[in-house]
């Protein structure tokens, strides 16, 4: 049976691990490879790790921190951040990574989406869309290059898009709710799973066990991924890297998906 992945969303800025509120005001939670260690330790589901830098820098990926993440990472690894060509999705996945992830670029070219699966697989490709909720009515507009760019697309049209072109997961990031700590948008997670069949992962708003357990509950089979949950602790957000014990999501998954079965 395919079972809900829960992953921890790691954000690299200047080399370093940081943490966002709606995109802004970044604290620094520690050192890349210290955080894959204790995920190692922890046997997390899966790890994504997007550099927030490269694109808006218009510079190319950090592939010795790539190498270097891929070769320390036990679990399969997803990176993003400054891929704009077939050769840098190539080059990325040669260093041990399992998945590239895709955002502006994806948008912009969406004939990279195809051109990628083509070379390594539908399944090592992630679109991510990062989305905030329109003012007046229940759609959601599609940013690019880190909330900078409205593109003023539906997020709908464009997961539909990303699919047909070849996209194996979308990751649905809400702008919103990075970094609130308040559940995630379940009317924008059930949508999206009602949008496309392929794997999706929700992003954005997750400040407890129970949040990821409601969007289980919510969508069925689907990725829970967080940021905040997975580095702080408490109210004060003391920067502290956790994650659930096996037995943990075990039980989470396992009362989440009882209306399933």
């Amino acid at each position: 049976m395919l079972r809900p992945r829960i992953t921890p969303c790691l954000l690299v800025h200047k080399g370093g691990l940081i943490k966002t509120v709606g995109f802004k005001a970044p604290k620094y939670v520690g050192d890349p490879i210290n955080a894959v260690k204790i995920f190692n330790e922890k046997e997390a589901d899966e790890l994504v790790v997007l550099d927030i830098d490269a694109t808006v820098n218009n510079v190319e990926p950090d592939y010795r921190m790539i190498a270097n993440l891929a070769a320390e990472c036990r679990m399969p690894l997803c990176y993003g951040g400054g891929i704009k060509t077939l050769a840098q999705a190539k080059r990325i996945i040669s260093l041990g990574v399992e998945k590239v992830a895709i955002s502006s670029a994806a948008v912009e070219h969406p004939e990279l989406i195809t051109r990628i699966a083509e070379e390594i697989g539908r399944q090592s490709v992630v679109v991510v869309l990062d989305v905030k909720k329109r003012l007046f009515g229940k759609d959601y507009d599609v940013f690019t290059r880190n909330a900078r760019i409205n593109t003023k697309r539906s997020v709908f049209d464009l997961a539909a898009e990303a699919e047909k072109l070849g996209a194996g997961e979308l990751v649905i990031n809400s702008i919103d709710l990075d970094g609130a700590m308040k559940g995630y948008d379940l009317a924008l997670a059930e949508r999206i799973r009602q949008t496309v069949k392929i794997p999706i992962t929700i992003l954005g708003g997750a400040g407890s066990l129970d949040d990821i357990e409601a969007l289980i509950r919510s969508c069925g089979v689907v990725g829970a991924s967080a940021g905040s949950l997975f580095v702080f602790k408490g109210v004060y957000r003391a920067v502290l890297i956790n994650y659930p014990t096996l037995a943990q999501r075990d039980e989470l998954i396992r009362m989440a998906l009882h209306q399933f079965y």
